[in-house]
């Protein structure tokens, strides 16, 4: 026998000997399980008591479902009071020894053809494999090793080898191995259970979840268009069948898209989510939502930016919690990250692609090409999300050059500042915005003088003031009640703008309250600071004072307005009362997880966030412009078959989702002469222009004109007066004439005007009885009298 067989029985006779073990240790503690049972039986009143201890010992203040019967449960309130609720997988620590007593993967057994040995290296010892040569074995050999195996394989040890294997490989889990008593036992593995379906459930929605985003961001990546010029993006085929060919969308219709493809924003992973994602991990997300729901409006986040449908006409407040805020704890820096940024971050997308759009790539690749600053960006109310935002469009504009040739380099010049008041705040948002400047406040250069002359050592030369070619003020205005704070934001947000071309973005949420903040600027923007189209001062030189008037200067609305005058829902400045009808925009985009906790949505990640806006350009004004009417003339003939291309910020847009009807679709269109109009396109008019109408989205340019045009009635409300009208008017006081009959049993009751309400009536009703009662007594009094004159006796009898 060689020294391998020697060891090979040796272990299989341990093996067997520890196995028996085990098993005596096994059986020794169910007997003990059986033998605390039968005492439990036994002895009632002691096991009561013991049961009832080991209850409250276990599961502290709470209590598995049908766990006690009524007697220990009437011993157990009389002892420690009723249980707090029912018992959880976490209240016995069942989540944090889930994974106790499974199985490990089997591990790679070695060959049998190859050994270890232990070799003694510099007092330590290393692992030697070496091979080992086949050997036939001879007829003695041979016998010995099959009677050996047959000893082994005997009825007794057999499956006590197996059983003390499988004990080996599968130890106890964690309910087999805290459980005192078989109901414990019974209890905890139903808790067991209940926490692996739980845990089961979440796998499924999680997995479901990131196969969603996987499914958008594939979707995103395999049609992401990166900004072409209008001739390439007309010819982009849409999924349209007509016959067997497939056919295009009018030139002119992709250029007026408002939304991009796809429809749904897919927020940044690395630059937004995952950021975001690894900051909440250090605080439970639960109390990250409690915060939230206490800066944003409760459930549902309603003072967020984006708009909750049911609660639109309740809360018409401003956004709760902004960057600006001058302070913040730490929780309510993780409130805005994961209530404030996704939606805004959305909304900020939508206006900077439409005024890329409408402006052109000239105004970016003109100032990225030059070997400069590059293009400079102020975020101004949305802490970062303007900034990622616009990041999108800038390095797709960045791309487009470096595959011309015309630029080098991996990220694109500029200047990014993010005006963030909060230090805990800054220091969250340094961790995923790089190469960013942090303002405590805005700059404010309206009311500071001229930064040189003998009080300054700066010389005789003026001092460069801060400039900015994008600033985006995100729910800055709504929030100020008075107007003149209202002004002063203005004013310093135009002073900051550049003067040779600067683009300031305004947005605010979509409720009548938002869409007058937005409305005011414009109007002020306007009326006070840009001159007309035909490049006069809407005040007359004789009217002018450099005291209260600023010097006009060129600038125009790039978008989402077509005409350069009074807005059509915004015919008077200021509150009104009952407002219907007001311009917002709509985005869809898809909620990432933490984001969805916030709103207390399980599965659905779909949002939708509504917002009002205006974007204006300083310093430049539209060449060659069309006027109002002229302009609307020519769109409502269209341009399908016209060889000459129009100005796209020329065309009507679409206020409102179209109404699709069978044969026709009618829109609600904002014209270039400022009005609201009501376009209907039947299939009769063109099946292009059919085709592409009954495609058309909420927020889109038309181009290729309609059938009819009926002008709308624009649902304005009244000017809040703050109840002065109400009180003012004087009201017609109710007159009652009764009339009777001859004979007093019948009245008729008419009254000037109709009374409402259920008091009226019941007052009404009380006049009447009185007026009856009154006639009651008048008639026994005339009776009365008339028998006492013919019959003085019973007149005196009554008297007595």
């Amino acid at each position: 026998m060689t020294a391998r067989d020697s060891f090979v029985n040796v272990w299989n006779f341990y093996g067997v000997r520890i196995g028996s073990l085990q098993l005596r240790l096994l059986s020794t503690s169910k007997c003990a399980r059986q033998e605390a049972a039968a005492t439990a039986a036994s002895e009632p009143s002691n096991s009561i008591e013991q049961v009832v201890r080991d209850a409250k010992q276990r599961f502290r203040d709470t209590l598995p479902k049908n766990y006690l019967n009524d007697e220990e449960y009437a011993l157990y309130v009389r002892l420690y009071g009723p249980p707090l609720r029912e018992t959880d997988p976490e209240d016995v620590g069942i989540h944090m020894h889930a994974d106790m007593g499974r199985s490990e993967p089997p591990v790679k057994s070695q060959p049998d053809n190859e050994a270890t040995l232990l070799r003694e290296v510099e007092g330590r010892y290393e692992e030697v494999a070496y091979h080992i040569p086949p050997k036939e074995a001879s007829g003695e050999d041979q016998s010995t090793i099959q009677a050996e195996e047959t000893s082994l394989e005997s009825d007794e040890t057999r499956p006590a080898a197996l059983e003390a294997q499988g004990s080996l490989e599968k130890p106890p889990t964690y309910v087999e191995s805290v459980a005192r008593s078989q109901r414990e036992h019974d209890a905890l593995q139903k808790l067991a259970q209940q926490f692996e379906e739980t845990q089961k459930e979440q796998r499924e929605v999680e997995a479901q979840t990131m196969q969603d985003e996987v499914e958008v961001e594939n979707l995103q990546r395999v049609e992401e268009v990166s900004w072409p010029a209008m001739e390439e993006t007309a010819a982009e085929e849409e999924e349209y069948e007509h016959g067997s060919a497939r056919q295009r969308y009018h030139p002119l219709t992709e250029a007026g898209r408002f939304h991009g493809t796809p429809i749904e924003v897919l927020l940044p992973q690395e630059e937004l989510v995952q950021p975001i994602t690894d900051l909440l991990r250090r605080t439970h997300i639960d109390h990250v939502r409690e915060a939230a729901e206490s800066v944003y409006g409760g459930p549902g986040l309603p003072l967020s930016p984006e708009m909750v449908l049911r609660r639109r006409s309740g809360h018409m407040g401003g956004v709760g919690l902004l960057a600006d805020q001058h302070h913040m704890t730490e929780i309510e820096a993780d409130a805005f990250l994961a209530g404030f940024m996704p939606a805004a971050y959305a909304s900020i997308l939508a206006t900077v692609r439409e005024v890329r759009k409408r402006l052109g790539s000239d105004w970016i690749q003109s100032k990225l090409k030059n070997k400069g600053e590059g293009l400079s960006v102020l975020d101004a109310g949305a802490g970062g999300a303007g900034l990622l935002a616009w990041e999108q469009v800038l390095n797709a504009e960045w791309n487009l050059l470096i595959d011309k040739g015309e630029v080098r380099g991996h990220q694109p010049p500029g200047r990014k500042t993010v005006i963030a008041t909060s230090e805990r705040l800054r220091n969250r948002l340094k961790t995923f915005l790089h190469d960013t400047t942090f303002l405590p406040r805005m700059p404010d250069y309206e009311h500071s003088g001229e930064m040189r002359g003998p009080r300054l050592e700066g010389g005789s030369q003026q001092q460069p003031r801060k400039s900015y070619d994008i600033i985006i003020s995100s729910h800055l205005f709504l929030r100020e009640k008075e107007s003149h704070r209202r002004q002063a934001i203005l004013n310093n947000l135009w002073h900051l703008l550049k003067k040779d071309g600067g683009v300031l973005i305004i947005i605010e949420k979509a409720h009548p309250r938002g869409f007058e903040a937005v409305a005011h600027a414009r109007d002020t923007i306007l009326n006070q600071f840009l001159l007309t189209p035909s490049g006069e001062s809407r005040i007359a030189p004789e009217d002018f004072n450099p005291t209260w008037h600023r010097e006009p200067e060129p600038g125009h609305v790039i978008a989402p307005c077509t005409n350069q005058g009074t807005c059509p829902m915004y015919p008077e400045p200021g509150k009104s009362v009952g407002r219907k009808d007001f311009c917002h925009f709509s985005q869809r985009f898809v909620r990432p997880s933490f984001y969805n906790q916030m709103l207390r949505k399980k599965v659905d990640n779909r949002g939708e966030v509504e917002f009002s806006y205006v974007a204006v350009q300083r310093g430049v004004s539209r060449q060659g412009a069309l006027p109002g009417k002229e302009a609307t003339q020519l769109a409502k003939k269209g341009y399908e078959k016209s060889e000459e291309q129009p100005d796209m910020q020329s065309l009507p847009r679409l206020i409102l989702p179209a109404i699709k009807r069978k044969g026709h679709v009618s829109m609600d269109v904002c014209t270039p002469a400022g009005t609201i109009e009501r376009w209907t396109v039947p299939k009769s008019f063109s099946k292009l222009a059919y085709r592409d109408a009954r495609k058309s989205r909420w927020g889109d340019l038309w181009a290729l004109g309609a059938k009819s045009h009926t002008k709308k009635e624009v649902r304005s409300g009244a000017p809040d007066d703050g109840g002065k009208r109400a009180s003012a008017e004087v009201r017609q006081p109710r007159t009652t004439r009764v009339d009777m009959d001859e004979d007093g049993t019948t009245e008729t009751v008419l009254h000037d005007r109709k009374s409402k309400g259920r008091k009226r009536q019941q007052d009404l009703l009380a006049e009447l009885k009185r007026i009856h009662a009154e006639g009651d007594r008048l008639l026994g009094e005339e009776i009365d009298a008339e028998v006492i004159g013919e019959d003085p006796e019973l007149g005196r009898h009554r008297r007595q």
